[in-house]
């Protein structure tokens, strides 16, 4: 399974956020590629404790059954709803989301994985640095396969 932590996968994933540009376009959802580049960034920041989000109702009914589709190696399916935390508030500057991006996840694969994983994610609640490894590395393949790199 692909983790964000590992470098192998990591490295990967920075080659194909590189390539995102003004001309990238979406083959699905409403996202431009400003908006997908800042959208990354934010559950990666809830693992590392940068926002404090509370696990939702729909969560607490439904995030562990859900976390196993999640956690299995089928990619992540099309139209899934966005947690509102995690959704763009305006528009952004491409260049800008991009290098930040690029510093955040350049950043996963030598960190102490013992910071990882103190708050909730919105939908899932409690995970374990392995999962939100896992799970980060699908929503940025997810995204980037959405933009065609």
């Amino acid at each position: 399974m692909h983790s964000i932590y590992n470098k192998e996968d990591n490295q990967r994933l920075i080659e194909r956020i590189r390539k995102i540009n003004s001309s990238s376009k979406p083959a699905w959802g409403k996202l431009d590629a400003a908006g997908m580049l800042f959208h990354l960034q934010e559950p990666i920041r809830v693992s590392l404790g940068e926002i404090n989000t509370k696990q939702g109702l729909l969560g607490k009914l439904l995030g562990k059954m859900a976390l196993k589709e999640v956690l299995s190696d089928k990619p992540f399916k099309k139209g899934v709803p966005t947690s509102d935390e995690f959704k763009p508030k305006s528009s952004y500057e491409l260049d800008s989301e991009k290098e930040k991006l690029l510093n955040i996840v350049s950043s996963l694969c030598n960190i102490d994985q013992n910071r990882i994983g103190k708050n909730p994610h919105p939908f899932f609640g409690l995970l374990s640095p392995g999962e939100w490894g896992i799970i980060t590395w699908k929503h940025i393949d997810h995204h980037l396969t959405q933009f065609g790199v």
